[in-house]
C-alpha cells in the first residue's frame, strides 16, 4: 500500500500542484486527502471532461501540469478533450491522470465495470497516453510520479498513472459538512415507491439509489419488475426516462437520480425540460456528496436545483415534473446489492413495459 500524503507530497515535488477530479471508491482514500488538505489548490470537478478542462486552463496560466483523477468509467467523458484539447496533435497540454481500475480482468467487480475494466489499459494506447500501472510501495510509486510527470513535461502531453484495487492505505474524509437534511434516502425511497401510481414504472440512477430502489423492493414484498436500476452511466438515468416516457406516452416514468449524477450530465435537464413530457416525473435526492464513493462533497446544497429544472422548463402545464428532495449523506452498512444480473432486469423490465 501506499499512502496519499506520501503521494501527494511526490506529486508535488514533480512540480503538479493542482488536483481536480470527480471522486472514485479505488481513490477514496487519496480524494479524502485532497479534498481535507489542499484547499485552493483543489476542485472537484463536475466530471471527467470539465476536469481535463480545467486542467488545461491551470496548465496555460502557470505553465504547471495539474493532476486530473477520475475511475476508468470517467475515461468516455474524458475523451473528447484529452483528444481534441490535450493531445500533442492539438494543443499539447501536459497533464497526469489517475485512474482507479474497476474491473481490472481477474478482479472480481460489479457487472457495470467489467468491460471498461478489459478496455482501461487499451483505451490508453489507442489515444496515445503513455500509461503505467502505479506500484504497491511509497519509494516505487514516487519514482513512478516523477518519470510520468517527467515525461508529460518534456513531450508536452498527457499520461496516466493507472491505480489497482486497495493500493492506498485508509485515510478517511476530515471534512464531513453537516447533513443539508435529516431525512434518510432510503425513506424518502420508501416513501415514493408507496406513492406510485398504478402502472407506473421507475429509472434509478447508479449508486446507492438504485441499490436502496432494490432492497426497499424487498422489504415491502413487491416484485422487481417495474425498476430499471441503472447500474452504470452516471449522469444519463433521466435520458432512459426520458426514452421510455416519449414512447409510452400514457405511461407515468419516474426517475429517482442524484444530486451528483444529475450535476455531472446537467444539459440533460434541459433537455428533458423541454421535451413536453408531461408523464414524466424527475426526483432528485440531493445529499450534497459523492455518497458512492467516499461522501466527497458536491454544489448540490449549494445550488438551486429546483429553480435550474423550472429555467429548463420543468414544472410547466404539459411538461415533466421536477421535485427536490434533500436528504441526509450515508446508507446502511449492511446495504445489499440486486441479486439479478443486469441483462435479467432489462428483460424482467421489458417484460413490464411490454
Amino acid at each position: 500500500m501506499i499512502g496519499a500524503d506520501r503521494f501527494v507530497e511526490a506529486l508535488k515535488a514533480a512540480g503538479v500542484d493542482f488536483f481536480t477530479g470527480v471522486p472514485d471508491s479505488l481513490l477514496k482514500s487519496f480524494c479524502a486527502y485532497v479534498t481535507d488538505t489542499c484547499g485552493g489548490s483543489h476542485v472537484i470537478a463536475a466530471n471527467e471532461g470539465g476536469a481535463v478542462g480545467l486542467a488545461a486552463g491551470h496548465y496555460l496560466a502557470t505553465g504547471n501540469p495539474a493532476l486530473v483523477y477520475m475511475q476508468n468509467s470517467g475515461q468516455g467523458n474524458a475523451v473528447n478533450p484529452l483528444c481534441s484539447l490535450a493531445d500533442p496533435d492539438v494543443y499539447s497540454i501536459p497533464m497526469v491522470l489517475l485512474v482507479g481500475w474497476r474491473g481490472e480482468p481477474g478482479v472480481k467487480d460489479e457487472p457495470q465495470h467489467v468491460k471498461q475494466g478489459k478496455v482501461t489499459i487499451p483505451l490508453f494506447e489507442t489515444l496515445g497516453i503513455p500509461a503505467e500501472i502505479l506500484p504497491d510501495d511509497d519509494e516505487s510509486a514516487a519514482d513512478a510520479v516523477r518519470r510520468m510527470a517527467g515525461l508529460a513535461r518534456a513531450e508536452s502531453r498527457p499520461v496516466a498513472l493507472v491505480v489497482r484495487k486497495g493500493l492506498f492505505a485508509e485515510y478517511r474524509l476530515r471534512d464531513r459538512r453537516p447533513d443539508i437534511a435529516a431525512l434518510p434516502r432510503e425513506q424518502a425511497i420508501e416513501d415514493i415507491l408507496k406513492s406510485l401510481p398504478e402502472g407506473a414504472v421507475v429509472v434509478s440512477t447508479t449508486g446507492m439509489i438504485s441499490r436502496e430502489v432494490y432492497e426497499t423492493r424487498e422489504r415491502l414484498g413487491q416484485d422487481h419488475s417495474r425498476d430499471f436500476l441503472t447500474v452504470g452511466s452516471m449522469g444519463h438515468a433521466v435520458m432512459i426516462a426520458l426514452g421510455i416516457a416519449r414512447a409510452q406516452p400514457n405511461r407515468r416514468v419516474f426517475c429517482l437520480d442524484g444530486d451528483g449524477a444529475s450535476i455531472m450530465q446537467m444539459g440533460n435537464m434541459a433537455i428533458a425540460g423541454q421535451s413536453g413530457c408531461g408523464n414524466l416525473t424527475h426526483i432528485v435526492l440531493n445529499n450534497a456528496a459523492h455518497d458512492s464513493v467516499g461522501g466527497q462533497p458536491t454544489v448540490g446544497g449549494a445550488i438551486g436545483l429546483s429553480a435550474i429544472a423550472e429555467s429548463c422548463g420543468y414544472n410547466r402545464p404539459g411538461s415533466p415534473v421536477f421535485r427536490e428532495i434533500r436528504v441526509a449523506k450515508g446508507a446502511r452498512g449492511d446495504l445489499g446489492r440486486p441479486k439479478e444480473p443486469p441483462q435479467a432486469n432489462k428483460k424482467l423490465f421489458m417484460g413490464t413495459l411490454a
